[in-house]
């Protein structure tokens, strides 16, 4: 726990909100590269329906080969690694997958957990493995939207969770935007939107919808844990 300790002291949440609440979304991650050194920040992706948005804007504006770590659960649909493998090339990203403890996966495997106690589920395979890697960083950027569901509607650019300070540089996109983004900028999508998956992770716990309704169908889970 050598580098966290002072955050909450150090760190103004408030003045940092002010600060990147009037900034642009490039200058946001041009910025952030300033406050922090980049071997300080988490950046994390799914590789979901649209993370070109974000990937596409650390890519433009990071003075460094922006470091992704993606959570691999051995449950992502085949489309979603390949989408991985084609962004990666073509943003020249530096991935690193982070997988879960291998008997404590094939426990959830064995058990088809997913059906029984998803949120367990999650935890095995997603929430622990983040946790082991956190403790080496002062910053995790990720790409939330307070439009995605009732949960983030209230998050900040900035927010501090487990002693960790949270960046959430697209929070305040809305879908238009992020569209308007995404068609002038000619992103790339996950193949699975076209098919009718908007919102994308395990392929046991995801069904074709709008936004993030696919996800969990027929439990009130809506988050796996990450995050909220």
């Amino acid at each position: 726990m050598i580098v966290k300790q002072n955050i909450l002291k150090d760190m103004h949440l408030e003045k940092l909100n002010a600060k990147y609440s009037k900034l642009s979304l490039d200058q946001r991650i041009q910025e952030i590269f300033k406050d922090f050194k980049h071997d300080e920040m988490l950046l994390t992706s799914s590789f979901a329906a649209n993370s070109s948005f974000l990937l596409h804007l650390y890519s433009k504006n990071a003075p460094v080969k922006p470091k992704v770590y993606f959570i691999d659960t051995f449950y992502h649909f085949e489309e979603t690694l390949e989408y991985k493998k084609a962004l990666s090339k073509k943003y020249n990203l530096e991935v690193y997958n982070i997988i879960p403890d291998y008997e404590e996966h094939f426990y959830t495997r064995d058990n088809e957990l997913w059906k029984k106690n998803p949120d367990l589920c999650c935890h095995i395979n997603k929430v622990r493995p983040i946790d082991k890697i956190k403790k080496h960083f002062k910053l995790w950027s990720s790409g939330l939207m307070r439009s995605q569901n009732r949960h983030r509607k209230n998050l900040n650019i900035f927010e501090v969770k487990d002693n960790l300070l949270r960046f959430y540089p697209i929070i305040d996109v809305d879908i238009e935007q992020r569209n308007r983004y995404i068609k002038e900028h000619k992103l790339d999508t996950n193949p699975l939107v076209y098919k009718g998956y908007n919102s994308i992770g395990c392929s046991h716990c995801t069904k074709k919808g709008s936004q993030r309704e696919g996800r969990w169908v027929g439990l009130a889970k809506t988050e796996c844990g990450l995050h909220i």
